[in-house]
């Protein structure tokens, strides 16, 4: 069955996160005094902080997964930054040990009396915000097409990677729909890759969350958006289950109009596989 391939460190998994940093990032996001930009790098540190916690074991970060952080704007480029600066592809292990620098940041938690407290925890940077220049997305799948199949001729038999596009608007450098179509028809033994669309906006648009068809999408970008996103494996669409969102069978990884709960979402259920060994 497709999708059930074990995760190991010999056999590891492959995220690309392939984000949006084009100007228009630079606006402000979800009704708060915070841009795109800011938001989503900070929703992709979260997320690359859990991945490094999910691989600790005894102490050590085992290299269950391969990582891709790959920002499109004034330029594409990977988005890494410190000693991964330049760096398209980095183990997890090697990035647990190489952040660009860690913050302290105040959380709110319950007193365990019905109460709030705030508590300091350290926050992993891994990447900081972009927002300049057009929105070179076909130039940026090029690359993710490149890198991914240099990768599955490495890793025949693994997990099949997973894509995490975010983006705020179309394309600037050409149709990206048949480079989409290319990518999804990447493949290791066992199933097609995974290619998942989040697109975020400041106005107050209602939101879309995976849906199974079109017809609920009247803008034509969403419909585009929609057309380039696999269907979500049965995994994925428990884990959305899990986290309060009814996932149809036939749902896409698609999300349109995202607010920043739903930028959050996406990523928590674009990292679900779990079959570690």
């Amino acid at each position: 069955m497709a999708y059930g391939a074990e995760i190991s460190r010999g056999n590891p998994a492959y995220f690309i996160f392939l984000l949006d940093q084009s100007g228009s990032m630079a606006d402000p996001f979800g009704g708060e005094a915070i841009r795109k930009a800011d938001f989503v790098a900070d929703a992709v540190n979260r997320t690359l902080h859990d991945l490094v916690i999910r691989c600790t074991k005894t102490e050590e970060v085992r290299h269950y997964y391969d990582i891709s952080v790959v920002g499109y704007g004034g330029k594409v480029h990977s988005a890494l930054g410190g000693s991964l600066a330049g760096r398209i592809l980095a183990p997890i292990s090697e990035l647990a040990d190489s952040p660009i620098r860690v913050e302290r940041r105040n959380r709110k938690i319950s007193d365990g009396a019905g109460g709030i407290v705030e508590q300091q925890i350290s926050f992993p940077i891994w990447i900081d915000p972009g927002a300049a220049g057009k929105t070179p997305m076909c130039q940026a799948f090029e690359l993710a097409k490149s890198t991914l199949e240099q990768w599955i001729a490495e890793h025949k038999t693994s997990f099949p990677p997973v894509v995490l596009h975010l983006t705020d608007g179309e394309s600037t450098d050409g149709d990206p729909s048949e480079l989409a179509e290319q990518i999804k028809g990447l493949a290791t033994q066992d199933g097609p890759m995974l290619f998942l669309n989040c697109h975020v906006s400041s106005d107050h648009r209602a939101k879309v969350e995976y849906p199974y068809d079109e017809s609920g999408l009247s803008d034509d970008f969403a419909k585009l958006l929609f057309r380039m996103s696999s269907p979500l494996p049965e995994q994925f669409r428990s884990a959305g289950d899990q986290i309060g969102l009814h996932v149809h069978e036939g749902a896409r990884g698609c999300v349109f109009n995202g607010d920043p709960v739903a930028v959050a979402q996406f990523f928590d259920i674009g990292t679900r596989p779990a079959n570690l060994r």
